[in-house]
């Protein structure tokens, strides 16, 4: 069968490096990249690190508003989607590259399969939130990492097509855990330091809270790296935001050195839903700079704390000792996930 994979910005080339590998044993992929994430350090270098297949078409959309964005999405995809004609089109994650695809597939009654069904967070302020609750509606095959997700999707009313499979990001982890992608390490960070990642749009309004954050990385007297998206740098650039001395802007990481980095820190700061995963998985202490978080499981394993862009719930969580160092490491499935959904697509055609 043809397989039609819709990716496009940096967490799903992330979750289809190994999944897409898995799908070419069995079926022919049709590859189409979005162009939502377009930066070298937010695209190429996933596909040169992790060994994705080149893309057959890249729409090359790039940012914008999100209906703009999304729109000309749809419009692009629909276009090589009556070209292709695919038997079942897969869609990852929760990006507006995830809903333009379930759109244009549903609109021309193709089956959808959507990687990383049934995450919540309950804050439709989220773009992404709109996003999964959107492409869940559409999907045949609803594939969760976890059994929140099954239940969440259960109490929205969607009784087919879900399958409890675990997380592909684990399934990937777990090989770089065994060496199998080569990196660099270019230059020595501090002997002891945090990780950090902030980007989320709804964070990057309001210069004041960011201030009152970085205030309190200073007041904790520890350095802190932050691989900075463009959209990140552009709000520290426009709102005059004072960098204090212990945090490091850099450019962002690659996927290896990103593990790397975490598995050597204190712990991870971060606004990103992924690393979350991550961190929990490298047992090193989380705190989520967001209201909610669609990985409960990791807050309720004390893993994580999620503190909002509460500068003062930051310092605390920085300078004092709570993580669970017992957290359980399989909340996320056996690093199977991606045989398990080649399996389920197999029996299901």
């Amino acid at each position: 069968m043809k397989i039609f994979s819709i990716i496009g910005a940096r967490p799903q080339f992330i979750k289809s490096a190994l999944l897409s590998q898995a799908i070419r044993e069995f079926h022919k992929e049709f590859l189409l990249h979005t162009g939502q994430h377009y930066d070298f350090n937010m695209s190429g270098l996933f596909f040169k690190e992790l060994g994705i297949p080149e893309p057959d078409i890249n729409l090359n959309v790039g940012s914008g508003y999100h209906g703009e964005q999304t729109a000309q999405m749809i419009i692009g995809i629909e276009r090589y989607l009556l070209k292709e004609k695919p038997d079942l089109v897969l869609i990852y994650g929760d990006t507006n590259s995830t809903l333009a695809g379930a759109i244009a597939s549903a609109k021309l009654m193709i089956p959808v399969a959507h990687v990383e069904a049934g995450l919540r967070s309950y804050n439709r302020k989220m773009p992404e939130e709109i996003n999964r609750i959107v492409a869940d509606c559409f999907s045949t095959f609803c594939f969760c990492p976890c059994e929140n997700a099954a239940r969440n999707l259960e109490k929205e009313g969607i009784k087919e097509g879900i399958y409890i499979v675990g997380d592909v990001m684990f399934d990937l982890l777990k090989k770089w855990e065994e060496g199998k992608f080569s990196y660099r390490l270019d230059n020595k960070w501090a002997e002891e330091y945090w990780l950090m990642t902030f980007h989320r749009a709804e964070n990057t309004v309001d210069p004041e809270p960011i201030k009152m954050i970085f205030n309190a990385i200073y007041k904790a007297k520890i350095d802190v790296y932050f691989p900075a998206h463009p959209r990140t740098r552009k709000f520290l650039n426009d709102f005059s935001i004072l960098i204090p001395s212990n945090l490091h802007l850099i450019d962002p990481l690659g996927y290896p050195e990103t593990m790397s980095r975490l598995k050597d820190s204190k712990g991870l700061i971060t606004d990103s839903g992924g690393l979350q995963k991550e961190a929990y998985w490298l047992s090193k202490p989380c705190i989520t700079l967001r209201e909610q978080t669609e990985w409960i499981e990791t807050v309720e394993e004390k893993a994580n704390k999620v503190v909002g862009l509460d500068a003062d719930l930051l310092f605390n969580e920085m300078t004092t000792d709570w993580f669970n160092k017992k957290a359980n490491r399989n909340l996320y499935g056996d690093g199977e996930s991606c045989k398990k959904i080649v399996e389920i697509i197999n029996h299901g055609n």
